[in-house]
């Protein structure tokens, strides 16, 4: 790890030159040291050469001058160079030595790896006031890295019965694991995500339901006759909502705005979005329940999905970014895709798009966000499925698609995004033009079912999927997790026993050198090997004595 100038060249023959030169000298009087001081002075068209131009400094000085380690800086300015690493980087970085790995594990900026990719832990959403003392940061970056990796092992499918008729939207609430699902017999279904049990059902609300949106403090469900269903969460139930209205009256509301089917919902801390085939996006305070913006489109609304102050949104096939504090339009893409752009989901940081078409291809973009303008940059495109993609999700780094196909396709855009400070990635590992040759195609398919799959959601390691034949579908990874600690365990273990095995045989050569050495001569003077040896030279004197 030691740090080399650019005329590290030079300044090691000048070096050499000097040792030799002065080494004699030096060893002979070396109380000239004690009254020498080194020249400090620098010339920058010289460069570092002319510090060490003076002849009084001594060599064993000037080594330990020309090479230092990282830890030798100032903590601030490890810290500022630890933060331009990514997480592999880093990992790296903490196998060098003991003092390295110290800092590299404990660094602050594994938190933000890990809420850029997942957002908080669900088991310790207060993690740094307490909770993160049994576990550090980079631990739980590693586990939950790992626990993404199994998306292409072993899965067990759960089949729930229970919808009348076809399944317009699922949603996944890993925090809660809970998982509702609502279609054309009207009826909002929630479901246990661990057993797969019906926990709780709607009364008909009288209409089809195509969005659903929820999180620990609301559930919202929207309708084809253009109201708004919501449901407060109670804090004395285990499973947070109260779907049959039989603990308290004042927890179920409605909104009424939308003069056309509502197509999709999603919340954030402070603000429901909704938009409909009204033509509209219309922005609601979730403490008010007042609609705040109203974000006009020229044709029906499919999908939305916001972050932070800003919300993209399609209409036909077209791409729409708006700033939702002023309703103000920032970009607009034109056909993203040949037909309806129906799907649409983001990365947590929000600097990453991806939509899904009539066309069955999947679009990747990239939204630079600029001083004036955001502009967004086309990064990839997939074409998987050769029906319409109706629905996306995206828990880093896989991406998940439904089609009406019947296929569900997994693609991991790892690859794709090129980690920073503060971001999944502010720049795309890509050159002036995309070449497509180089896109990964999907991971993995999941196929053999009925067609038309609606909806889809990904979350703490299942897929969940609705479809025309109204059932829902589990797909459950976490057999291939648990199988793979086993193997990540036997590993561990084969390793240790062979670590332990070398050092058994290093301590035994060590203790037997001395016998070693002993029948190394022995082998070189045997007894009955060579009759020409000098002990059987003098035996065959001494026999001749005799006689």
């Amino acid at each position: 790890m030691a740090f080399e100038c650019q005329e590290s060249t030079e300044i090691s023959k000048n070096l050499a030159n000097y040792s030799e030169s002065n080494h004699s000298s030096y060893n002979s009087a070396p109380e000239n040291l004690e009254t020498s001081k080194p020249s400090l002075d620098f010339n920058p068209k010289k460069g570092i050469s002319s510090f060490y131009g003076s002849k009084q400094l001594p060599p064993n000085d000037v080594f330990t001058n020309a090479r230092r380690s990282i830890t030798d800086l100032p903590p601030a300015l490890v810290s500022e160079i630890l933060n331009c690493l990514d997480p592999k980087e880093l990992g790296i970085i903490s196998c060098v030595s003991t003092i390295l790995h110290n800092i590299a594990s404990e660094h602050h900026v594994w938190k933000e790896f890990y809420c850029e990719r997942w957002g908080l832990p669900v088991a310790s959403g207060l993690l740094g006031a307490g909770a993160s003392d049994e576990k550090s940061w980079k631990k739980l970056f590693v586990e939950r890295d790992f626990r993404s990796k199994t998306f292409l092992g072993r899965c067990s499918i759960d089949v729930l019965y229970g919808h009348t008729e076809a399944v317009r939207t699922v949603f996944l609430l890993a925090s809660a694991k809970l998982i509702f699902t609502a279609g054309y017999d009207s009826v909002v279904r929630m479901w246990d995500m661990e057993e797969g049990l019906s926990i709780a059902s709607s009364q008909p609300l009288g209409c089809t339901i195509r969005a659903v949106a929820a999180d620990t403090k609301l559930l919202v469900a929207g309708g084809t006759d253009g109201f708004i269903h919501c449901w407060k969460a109670v804090e004395s139930l285990k499973h947070l909502f109260d779907l049959k209205g039989v603990e308290k009256q004042n927890k179920e509301f409605r909104l009424w705005e939308h003069e056309g089917p509502i197509t999709s919902l999603a919340l954030d801390l402070t603000r429901i979005y909704s938009g409909s085939w009204d033509m509209t996006v219309r922005v609601w305070d979730r403490s008010s329940l007042k609609c705040t913006q109203v974000l006009r489109h020229g044709d029906w609304v499919w999908s939305l999905v916001p972050h932070d102050t800003t919300v993209v949104s399609t209409s036909g096939s077209d791409l729409f970014l708006w700033e939702t504090n002023t309703g103000t339009l920032l970009n607009v893409i034109h056909n993203a895709h040949v037909g309806n752009t129906y799907a649409l989901a983001r990365s947590r940081t929000g600097d990453f798009l991806f939509t899904g078409g009539e066309d069955g291809a999947i679009h990747m973009f990239e939204i630079i966000s600029g001083s004036d303008e955001s502009s967004v940059v086309q990064v990839a495109t997939w074409i998987p499925h050769s029906g319409a993609v109706y629905s996306l999700a995206f828990e880093f780094p896989w991406l998940v698609s439904a089609s009406s196909d019947g296929k569900l396709a997994l693609i991991d855009v790892r690859k794709l995004l090129r980690a920073s400070k503060r971001t999944l990635g502010k720049r795309v590992s890509r050159d002036n033009d995309i070449d497509q040759r180089n896109i990964e195609p999907p991971q993995r398919m999941l196929h053999g079912f009925g067609c038309n799959l609606f909806s889809v959601g990904i979350g703490a390691d299942r897929i969940v999927c609705g479809g025309e034949e109204g059932v829902v579908r589990i797909w459950n990874f976490s057999e291939a997790l648990e199988i793979e600690q086993r193997a990540r365990a036997l590993r561990g273990i084969r390793l240790e026993n062979r670590m332990r095995r070398r050092r058994l045989q290093i301590e035994m050569n060590n203790k037997g050198g001395r016998t070693d050495q002993c029948s190394v001569a022995a082998k070189k003077k045997t007894v009955n090997g060579d009759r020409n040896s000098v002990w059987h030279s003098k035996r065959s004197i001494s026999s001749k004595v005799k006689t």
